[in-house]
This record gives structure tokens, C-alpha cells and sequence, in this order.
């Protein structure tokens, strides 16, 4: 390893929160600028595109490169707007360290949030500047309180070290600390090791408009950051395609090992040019050392996140388009020519996926949202002088899996062979595909696994309820099976791709679609119009937080519905409104059935995608339907058979099958319910037995709560909401979410067979695939489990719609949104905790009447 003295940063930050000023800034103190320019003058050194200029808007990542003590700094300006978030995110993997800033007035913001993941996601050190402090509003204790709680505790103000800093410091790790109890000291170097390890964030703040704490931050900053080390072999990592006013391609790369010299051959191809860009200008140099951003020409097959050289950790982004839409173009302009130009632009934005229906004879791209749209205009226009318009949008939906499954695929035609065995299995949200193998190379050859994990990674899958691209699925080859003549290599793309179609048809699939994180901002008067719309747009809402005159909502909310909401909220608002949306990332869909019914899409008919496998019969090749492929493969399965007990249950444990409560289980009961002594408890064990779904365990015979229409009240409770506001209900669910299901029905029906109050307890199950919703009677007490993307609030509001009017009803819960919502429509509210303690008084009761105590 050699050391470095090169320095690559990048400066983040929410749109509009300075981050351009602070580079201006910067650059004006180490004497690149001799004035300081602004983005809303249009003279930003680094904002060199006429778009950004007009716009005052950064929109594709500059540099500038400059010496900072000992060490050159190459700096990095990425994009803050959402649109262009998937610019910034291809900058993080050549970081060394990241400057995030923070507007003072607006703290943090979703976006930021989302910014701080992907620090997190790249491991990138970080140093924090709080902008606009000069401004009204701008709190910094805070301030810093949110940065603690929403990003990290281990975010201090590094302003004026005094010992509260060193404390909080040494607290950041266990080893700091305890040097420090014992020599009271904590040196600059370990606080630069704690901070290049991500377990201390230096924060600072100071106005950049007005260079206040600019230069004291710029200090900071030099004695703490450090210079990486690099190997001596050549590697490096590619993050943009661009191409000069003379049309020459030019790839960006950062060198992270070695030395590169023009006319050194990559891959296939020879460098013809080397370029250190700072700002618009650049300079040309014969050779670059490791830790250098440079541009070169020459290589024409380079792709934005490849690896070049020994270096082996590919990019794989997080965020992307979710929004599709038609191009529309002049009248008789040749579409394939348009498409090759627009092929040409995806290679420097790589997530507007420019795609070709052959059926339809169209070309449809991808974009994040309307401004890159306008910007795409801009560009077609100037480069290949297009004017093209847009479709409708559509959105961009996914599919994943509920559970582990085995795929096989088999391709066997004359003088053809390959078997493959794939084990699929779900993912956490936002983990995108990962392949691995676990096959036995004594079984088969490594050249054939490399070869079929390549075939994984080489395209999107489609998934089988839209034809949408899967995700979250980790892909593991089990087994698999060559012959010793006859099997070529296209044979195991076959056998691969018919072995994950399978798997998918065998699978519970899950629809996914996009999911916007939102800001609102609406006046106090307002804020029951807005969360009514969040509710229609099937979002969540977070407690409002009044600040002055203004109330500012935030949760998430499908793209689908909250695309557009923008233009609504300055009109109702009467133009005092704001809405900020971050991409969340792909959720269960609010409305799956709606959806596969209005794609019409059938996996058994995609010629391109088949899901059957071909076997040889009688000398030709014969096609046998995935649901018949393990009658017919030769190697044996490599799950497990699925034991008998197991055979029946549904997905959330909702069977009718009797179930018998384990001592400790009711233990538990008796102790929430009646408080009891071990004698009288032992006694009720004694009587326990089997319950059914369909049984009365205590209570008077009443009709089903739906059929008595003149009782005068009725209890709505939100079942999962109780079960996790309820302390031992929320612990019993880590272990068994069943039981806490099953207990908390048990304590109602104790409860309800006292009072003879009309119950109706509501259960989420809209995760469920294919699940079209059922309710169970507990003699008195009635339990809906909700359909497949209808959640309990849903359920609930709208019972009390419909049944208002003839019912006196209280809605048990504790989420603040869901009893803002009944309450208007009329019903009364009710906490989870005034509900333990009604329950908690009726057990007194029965305790006394009953059991004589």
C-alpha cells in the first residue's frame, strides 16, 4: 500500500440548502475564484452547464480541484434536487469524505435522511455544515437535538471544543474512553480516526452567503481529514459518461490503485487522453497516480459504475426512476434513428433505461420526475436538435417474493442438456438481487456456475403477476447438472432463466410500487383538508408540528397517488403551501388486484420469458408447464419436503385449526387478565382446553355484530396497534406474533362477555397475497382480518361511515392520525391505554363478584 496525499470530497445537501454557496466559498479561500459567485446570478464556478445557469439549479456533478495544506483536494458538487438524485449518488463511490449541509431554518428534512442512508450505504466519513444560521428561525440547539435523533447521537458540535465536546467524544467508542478516563485527554489524530471510522460527526455551522465560520470549518476540515492509501496495481471505478463540445467520449474515473499513463491499453482499448477538469476548463497530462479524478478519452465500452483493473467492488445504485413515460416526436421522424441518439444519452444517465416496444412501435424512457423531464428536453433539443414531448406517465412497478422457494429449469432439446436448480428467497425492502452458489463443484464444473451466475446477473427477470422487474430476491444456485458432450453454454442461459421463471410461479408473489416520502407544509386552518387527502392517497401521517401560522405533515405515500399533488396544495392553499417528496423506495401496492387486472398480463403466454422447461422425448424436444417440471427433472429437489403439521396454514397463522395454549401461555393471560394467585391460577389451567375459531369460551349467546342493527354502541379496535402499545402483548409478539394475537382476542372476549358491549376487533392482513379478507365469531366478539391492500385504518373508517348514523361507536387506538380521522366523521376515541385500563377495572370486578377477592 502506498500512501497518498490526494483528497476526493463531495458536498451533499437537501435543494436549497447552500450547498453550491459553501463550494463557492471554499473555492474563493483557496484562491481557485477571485470573486465569489452565486447560483442565483448565474456565475457559480462549478454550475458551467446553460441549464443550471438559467435554472439555478445544480444538475450533473463538477469538480474543482485545489491544494489544501499538504494535500490536493479534488471537490465534487452534486446535484440536490430530487430529480437529479441518481447524479449524486454515482459520485459517493469515489468519495473519501462527504460534506453534508444542513439549512438552519428547515433542520432535516427527509431528504437529508435519505442522504445520510446513502452515507451510511457507502461508508463515507463525514463532516456536517449548518448553513443559513444568519437566517430567522435557524435554532441550533435544535438543530442538533434533530441531528441526534434523526440522524445520529454521535453528531457534536464542534464549534468551540470545550469538555462537554471531549465527553461526548470519548463516549463514541469504548476504547477512546477509557484512555480518556485516565489521562482526561483527547488528541486531534484520534479524533480524526474516530471521524475516517464513522463513529464521530464533526458538525459546524456559520453562513455561506455571508463566509461566516467558512474559513474556521475549512480548518477544521484540513486537520482532521486524512488521506487514504491505495495498492500498487492499477484499478479504478468509473462514475459518468459525459461527452465534449467536440463529441468526444469521455469517461470518469477515479484512480484507486496504481498509475495511469496515456496510451496504457484497458480492457481492449487504448487511452488517447488524459484530463484534470476543474470547473469548465481542463488540463491535459501525460500520467495520474492513484487517488486522482480524471477524464479520458479513448475507451468507448466503459459503462457508469464498472470496475476497472484489480478493483472488484462493482457499483449497484439504490435509487432510480420510478416513472415512465412515451417519447413523442415530429411528425415522420424516424423513431429507430431517435432512439439510437437517445441510446447514446442513456449512457451518461444511465437510469432513464430508453427502451423500444417492437409491438408498438414506440420509444419509452424512465425519469425521476417532471424536471428531469424538462431538462431531457433542454438537452435533446441542443445535442441532436429534436423536439421531443412526453406521453402519460406510467408508473414503475415491482414484484418480489413471501417466501423461500426452489426454481428448476431444464433444457433439453436434441443434442442438447443443462439443469439448474435455484433456491429464491425474499430479501429486506431496498436489498435489491443478490446471486451466490452453494453447488458442490464436484457436482458441477466452476466454469458452468460462473457461467450460470453470470446468466443471473446479465438482465432484469420479470416477475409473474405484471411482467414487472423482480427485486429483493436473493438467487442461490443449489445444483445443477451438465453433460459431457452435448451441453453449450446458451443451453444453461436456458435452464437459468426457465429455472427463476419457475421459482416465480411457484412463489407467493408480492406487487411492489414506489413510494414517495413526503414534506407538507399548509396553514394550521388547513391541515384537515391535507390529511384527508393523504388518507384518499393511501399515505401515512406523522402528528402535525405547528410552527407559527404553518403546520408541517410528513409520512410516505404511494407515487402513484401523491404524483401532481403539488399543483392541488398551491391551489387550496391559496399558494402558501409546499410539498417536498424524497423516493422512499418499492412497498407492498396499495391496490394489486387493480393493477394485475388492468395489465392482463399472463406469465404462461411471455414466449420471451417461458416458465416450462424442455425435456427430450422419443428423440425431439418436448415442453412440459412449469407446474409439472419436478415430475420430469433429473436431479432431486434441495429443499426439504414440507413437513405434514405444516400443510394447511396460511400465510398469518389464520387457520381454524385448533391450537392448545402452552401453560406459560396462558400463564401469561391470567396474570394481564386477573392478577391472580398461583393456586386459583393453577385451577383456571385446569379447565383450559382446545379452543376453535368458531367456539364461545365465556359470555352470553349474542347475534354476529353486524346484524344487530339497533344496539346503541359499538368498539372498534385496531388489533396490531393494541397488541404494540400493550407491554406484555408487544414482548410475547417478538416471540410469537400468533399468540399475541390469540391472547389478546382471549382478554377481549373475558372483557366483552362482562360488559355485553358490542366488539368488532380489526386485523391487518392486506400483506397477503390473494387474500380476499374473512371474519371469525368468538361467540360475542366479532374479529375481521382486512383484505389484501386494505389496511385496519381503512376498515375502520369506513364502518364508522357507514355506521354512524345508527351506532354510538369508540375507535380503540393510539395512532394520533386514525383518531383525528373518526373523530370528524363522528365516533368517539379511545387510547390504547384507556382500554387496558377499562379492562384492567372490569377484572377487579370479576375478581371480587367471582372469585371472592
Amino acid at each position: 500500500m502506498k500512501k497518498s496525499k490526494k483528497l476526493t470530497i463531495g458536498i451533499l445537501a437537501h435543494v436549497d440548502a447552500g450547498k453550491t454557496t459553501l463550494s463557492e466559498g471554499i473555492l474563493y479561500l483557496n484562491g481557485i475564484t477571485r470573486s465569489l459567485g452565486r447560483v442565483d446570478h448565474g456565475d457559480a464556478f462549478l454550475d458551467t452547464f446553460e441549464l443550471e445557469k438559467a435554472r439555478g439549479i445544480t444538475i450533473f456533478s463538477k469538480q474543482a480541484v485545489f491544494p489544501l495544506g499538504e494535500k490536493e483536494v479534488t471537490l465534487l458538487d452534486t446535484p440536490g434536487h430530487m430529480d437529479f438524485s441518481a447524479e449524486m449518488e454515482r459520485t459517493l463511490q469515489v468519495l473519501d469524505y462527504g460534506i453534508l449541509v444542513i439549512s438552519g431554518p428547515d433542520g432535516v428534512q427527509g431528504q437529508v435522511q435519505t442522504l445520510w442512508k446513502l452515507l451510511e450505504r457507502y461508508q463515507i466519513p463525514t463532516f456536517l455544515f449548518i448553513n443559513k444560521m444568519d437566517q430567522s428561525g435557524a435554532d441550533l440547539t435544535h438543530i442538533m437535538e434533530e441531528l441526534k435523533s434523526k440522524l445520529s447521537e454521535h453528531c457534536l458540535l464542534a464549534d468551540h471544543k470545550d469538555e462537554m465536546f471531549y465527553e461526548q467524544a470519548a463516549l463514541c467508542d469504548e476504547a477512546v474512553l477509557e484512555k480518556y478516563l485516565e489521562t482526561g485527554v483527547i488528541s486531534d489524530e484520534t479524533i480524526s480516526d474516530l471521524t475516517a471510522s464513522r463513529k464521530l460527526f464533526p458538525c459546524y455551522s456559520g453562513s455561506a452567503l455571508k463566509m461566516e465560520g467558512v474559513k474556521e470549518f475549512l480548518d477544521e476540515f484540513t486537520k482532521y481529514a486524512r488521506c487514504p492509501s491505495y495498492p500498487e496495481a492499477f484499478a479504478a471505478r468509473v462514475f459518468k459518461i459525459t461527452r465534449d463540445q467536440q463529441g468526444n467520449r469521455l469517461t470518469h474515473m477515479k484512480l484507486v490503485g496504481g498509475d495511469l499513463h496515456v496510451k496504457d491499453v484497458v480492457g481492449k482499448s487504448k487511452i488517447n487522453q488524459i484530463r484534470i477538469y476543474s470547473g469548465s476548463r481542463f488540463q491535459s497530462v501525460e500520467a495520474v497516480q492513484a487517488g486522482t479524478v480524471c477524464a479520458v478519452t479513448g475507451l468507448e465500452d466503459t459503462r457508469i459504475g464498472q470496475s476497472l483493473g484489480t478493483c472488484e467492488q462493482e457499483f449497484n445504485p439504490l435509487l432510480d426512476t420510478v416513472l415512465t413515460y412515451q417519447v413523442l416526436l415530429p411528425k415522420d421522424f424516424d423513431q429507430q434513428a431517435a432512439y439510437t441518439k437517445l441510446k447514446q444519452l442513456e449512457e451518461e444517465i444511465p437510469e432513464l433505461h430508453v427502451l423500444w416496444n417492437e409491438e408498438k412501435r414506440q420509444i419509452h424512457i424512465q425519469m425521476m420526475g417532471e424536471v428531469q423531464g424538462e431538462i431531457l428536453k433542454n438537452l435533446v433539443s441542443q445535442r441532436f436538435d429534436i423536439e421531443i414531448g412526453y406521453g402519460s406517465e406510467t408508473i414503475i412497478y415491482r414484484e418480489t417474493i413471501a417466501e423461500k422457494v426452489e426454481g428448476v429449469g431444464h433444457f433439453e432439446p436434441l443434442r442438447h442438456y443443462a439443469e439448474v436448480h435455484l433456491i429464491l428467497e425474499p430479501l429486506p425492502q431496498g436489498s435489491g438481487m443478490v446471486f451466490q452458489t452453494t453447488c458442490s463443484e464436484d457436482d458441477l464444473s466452476r466454469n458452468w456456475q460462473h457461467l450460470i451466475l453470470s446468466h443471473l446477473a446479465e438482465k432484469p427477470h420479470r416477475g409473474v403477476l405484471t411482467g414487472s422487474e423482480i427485486t429483493d430476491i436473493k438467487i442461490t444456485l443449489a445444483a445443477g447438472k451438465a453433460h459431457v458432450k452435448h451441453t453449450e453454454g446458451g443451453d444453461f442461459r436456458q435452464a437459468t432463466y426457465r429455472a427463476v421463471r419457475q421459482g416465480l410461479c411457484k412463489a407467493k408473489s408480492i406487487l411492489l410500487e414506489p413510494y414517495y416520502e413526503y414534506r407538507l407544509e399548509v396553514p394550521t386552518d388547513m391541515v384537515g383538508r391535507a390529511m384527508s387527502d393523504i388518507q384518499k392517497m393511501h399515505g401515512t401521517c406523522n402528528p402535525p408540528e405547528n410552527f407559527g401560522d404553518m403546520a408541517i405533515l410528513s409520512g410516505d405515500a404511494p407515487v402513484a397517488t401523491m404524483n401532481g399533488y403539488q399543483k392541488e396544495v398551491i391551489s387550496y392553499s391559496r399558494g402558501s403551501g409546499r410539498l417536498f417528496c424524497f423516493f422512499k423506495g418499492y412497498l407492498p401496492c396499495h391496490n394489486t388486484e387493480e393493477i394485475v387486472d388492468v395489465t392482463g398480463y399472463d406469465a404462461n403466454q411471455d414466449l420471451e420469458n417461458p416458465c416450462g422447461s424442455v425435456f427430450c422425448s422419443h428423440g425431439s424436444g418436448l415442453t412440459v408447464p412449469w407446474n409439472e417440471v419436478e415430475q420430469h427433472m433429473h436431479l432431486p429437489s434441495c429443499l426439504p419436503a414440507p413437513k405434514e403439521s405444516d400443510c394447511g396454514k396460511t400465510g398469518d397463522g389464520m387457520g381454524s385449526k385448533p391450537r392448545q395454549y402452552s401453560d406459560e401461555e396462558l400463564e401469561a393471560v391470567f396474570r394481564m387478565t386477573y392478577g391472580i394467585s398461583k393456586r386459583e391460577q393453577n385451577r383456571f389451567k385446569k379447565s383450559a382446553r382446545v379452543i376453535k375459531s368458531s367456539e364461545t369460551v365465556s359470555g352470553p349467546r349474542m347475534k354476529n355484530a353486524f346484524s344487530d342493527s339497533k344496539a346503541e354502541s359499538c368498539l372498534l379496535i385496531d388489533g396490531y396497534n393494541i397488541i404494540f402499545a400493550w407491554e406484555a402483548l408487544k414482548e410475547m409478539s417478538k416471540v410469537n406474533l400468533e399468540s399475541a394475537r390469540s391472547l389478546l382476542i382471549e382478554v377481549l372476549q373475558n372483557y366483552q362477555g362482562y360488559t355485553n358491549e358490542k366488539i368488532i376487533l380489526v386485523f391487518d392482513a392486506y400483506k397477503q397475497p390473494g387474500n380476499v379478507g374473512s371474519s371469525e365469531s368468538y361467540g360475542d366478539l366479532t374479529v375481521i382480518y382486512t383484505k389484501e391492500g386494505q389496511t385496519a385504518d381503512q376498515y375502520i373508517e369506513k364502518f364508522v361511515l357507514e355506521n354512524i348514523k345508527k351506532l354510538r361507536i369508540t375507535v380503540a387506538t393510539s395512532d394520533g392520525l386514525e383518531q383525528m380521522m373518526v373523530f370528524g366523521q363522528g365516533a368517539l376515541r379511545m387510547p390504547a391505554r384507556e382500554l387496558q385500563a377499562r379492562i384492567l377495572t372490569v377484572n377487579e370486578e370479576i375478581r371480587e363478584k367471582y372469585l371472592g377477592k
